[in-house]
């Protein structure tokens, strides 16, 4: 199961440690322009070593596009690319070879499969999400065309929580700090709380909240092709994600549909709602209003402290990890949340036209 989505599919290959990672993303449309310095410039959003609340690996993430695209532009057919890994230091994670991280997928991967890659966790390592970046790009070039955006940002690093709506703040604003939040103020706090974190060797978790707009009525299928079934299931494939929920989302359960009902209106001729507590899905399509949702993201398991666990032959032991690691994953994994969102969002772009076009 290395590949996602329908009609707009992706395929990723590669290991943490291995020579390289990459991907082909087959069923993007024809004719899109391909800016690679836009590519550049998302690639380095995600990229390790960008500051000191990320690791401390130093990739480059250079894009090596081998297939698909002709002139600077796609010609439909499958786009292939690959990232090569330059800085890896296998031998940190030596140790790793017969012991398995608490709360990581070390235990059951070699359960599963009887053997894997301990090198930086192989295919379990967030270094996958370098590909799902690229084509999330490509994603977010086609989606510009048609008047859709996307942008994420960090709403939350422990305790500390932005407590406004989305629309209370500057979005873009969150990429003048390292931790990808719009408040300055709660910026400054949630980057010491993941330093003094990282210095005992510890890790913290936090939440992302995504936003996207101009998305057209329609997107989504009923029941088993919901968009927000898309979206759940584009999120919880992110490493360390461990919840999902869009528009009023959990907090529907403490109120009265009275208070949480989207009361339409005809605004000069078009159907609008007074409220978008929706999310901008209803029935599990998308209803022409903003799409907002929020993912949690757990601690990173690997600590740089000393954890009791198991051998591969079931003896007691004491774990100290090495290597470098991100000491809090919501600032790099806020690109992460946009590519998957464009590359579900344009996978529904496509299926509804193939679905519907013929007869609009």
């Amino acid at each position: 199961m290395n590949s996602f989505g329908e009609l707009l599919r992706l395929t990723t290959f590669g290991e943490s440690h291995g020579v390289a990672i990459g991907g082909v993303l087959d069923g993007f449309p024809a004719g899109v322009a391909i800016d690679y310095d836009f590519v550049r410039s998302e690639m380095r959003r995600r990229r390790p070593g960008q500051s000191a609340v990320t690791t401390a690996r130093n990739e480059q993430d250079e894009v090596q596009f081998l297939s698909g695209v002709f002139e600077g532009r796609s010609t439909g057919t499958p786009i292939a690319f690959v990232i090569v890994n330059s800085n890896s230091k296998s031998g940190d994670y030596d140790n790793l070879r017969e012991a398995f991280r608490p709360s990581h997928a070390d235990y059951v991967y070699d359960r599963k499969y009887g053997v894997r890659d301990h090198r930086g966790g192989g295919r379990s390592s967030a270094r996958e999400t370098a590909v799902r970046v690229c084509a999330g790009a490509l994603a977010k070039l086609a989606l510009r065309r048609l008047g859709m955006t996307v942008q994420a940002f960090t709403s939350q690093v422990g305790e500390i929580v932005l407590e406004k709506d989305y629309t209370q703040y500057d979005i873009p604003r969150a990429e003048e700090n390292v931790v990808r939040c719009p408040d300055a103020a709660k910026a400054a706090e949630m980057e010491q709380l993941i330093l003094d974190v990282k210095r005992n060797g510890d890790t913290v978790g936090g939440v992302v909240t995504c936003v996207a707009k101009g998305v057209p009525v329609g997107l989504g299928e009923p029941l088993y092709g919901k968009l927000t079934s898309s979206l759940a299931a584009a999120m919880l494939s992110i490493n360390a994600v461990k919840g999902f929920d869009y528009g009023s989302g959990f907090d529907s359960a403490r109120a009265r549909g009275s208070q949480l009902n989207d009361l339409f209106y005809n605004n000069g001729g078009e159907v609008a709602t007074r409220t978008n507590n929706s999310g901008g899905v209803q029935g599990g399509i998308s209803n022409g209003n903003d799409i907002y949702f929020r993912v949690a993201f757990k601690p990173v398991a690997t600590l740089l402290k000393e954890q009791a666990t198991v051998t591969r032959e079931g003896e007691d032991t004491v774990l100290l990890a090495r290597g470098r690691h991100d000491p809090c994953v919501v600032p790099r994994a806020v690109p992460v949340v946009e590519a998957m969102t464009a590359l579900v969002l344009l996978d529904h772009y496509l299926l509804d036209r193939a679905r519907n076009g013929l007869f609009v």
